[in-house]
């Protein structure tokens, strides 16, 4: 895997725990400067104390006001040339019990926390004429899944507006692209786990091989496979990769 400049700093959303923190791990131990950026202090906090990312910046990515004030204060540090647009969130439930409120929460963390972070960082990777803006998308981007309509059509979104700002900025020597995990083993995806066992009465087994079953190497994905993936797409040898969605699922796609 590649190494990155200690005079790069790397951007991640969504940084204090899961796909996020294991990103930040991973960009921190290839040599880059890493800022995690999430609403919860305490966990941020504790990334840094671990020694995983060297800042942390508070801010919910569906708040332009507060990225753009985030981003401006860790770029003041050094120019940010990597951006993970991590930050997500995903809620169940069947089409027509999914209202209009719950549309919008997801298309605010999913979606525009990605357009919000990536609009912050553009102008500084503009002007050096460098950058690597990576969004974790999901499977979900790519394809349907039965009671996540709602969430499903904002991860497409984010996978749309990757192809399309991929070609818009592909003479600038930044490149643009989605990494789309399927079921991956964190925290997040535990709460699914939970409402399955609740709402069907399966064991925690039984409801995590029912979405292990979607990958047909039978398993779910690690936070280490995603944020490999992410790492090679920050490298130079990855200079020509860009407007694509990379699925990380052992097949499903």
């Amino acid at each position: 895997m590649p190494g990155l400049s200690r005079s790069s700093h790397a951007l991640v959303t969504g940084g204090g725990r899961g796909i996020g923190r294991e990103v930040a791990a991973t960009l921190s131990r290839a040599g880059a400067s890493v800022t995690v950026l999430g609403r919860n202090r305490e966990a941020l906090d504790a990334v840094v104390a671990e020694g995983l990312a060297h800042f942390a910046a508070v801010a919910d990515v569906a708040d332009p006001a507060a990225v753009n004030s985030a981003i401006a204060q860790a770029a003041a540090r050094h120019p940010i040339d990597i951006l993970v647009a991590n930050a997500g969130a995903a809620e169940s439930a069947p089409f027509v019990k999914s209202d209009a409120a719950l549309f919008r929460r997801m298309w605010e963390v999913n979606f525009l926390g990605v357009v919000h972070a990536t609009q912050a960082v553009l102008p500084s990777m503009k002007a050096t004429g460098r950058g690597r803006i990576i969004a974790i998308a999901s499977t979900a981007g790519l394809k349907g899944y039965p009671y996540v309509a709602a969430y499903t059509a904002a991860k497409h979104a984010v996978v749309g507006m990757v192809r399309s700002l991929a070609l818009e900025l592909a003479t600038t020597g930044i490149t643009v692209n989605a990494v789309c995990p399927g079921f991956t083993d964190t925290d997040l995806l535990s709460g699914s786990i939970d409402t399955i066992m609740r709402k069907t009465g399966r064991s925690r087994d039984e409801a995590v091989a029912e979405l292990a079953k979607h990958n047909p190497q039978g398993r779910l994905v690690t936070p280490a496979e995603v944020a490999d993936t992410v790492l090679w797409l920050c490298g130079d040898g990855a200079g020509a990769i860009t407007g694509q969605a990379i699925a990380v699922a052992g097949g499903e796609i």
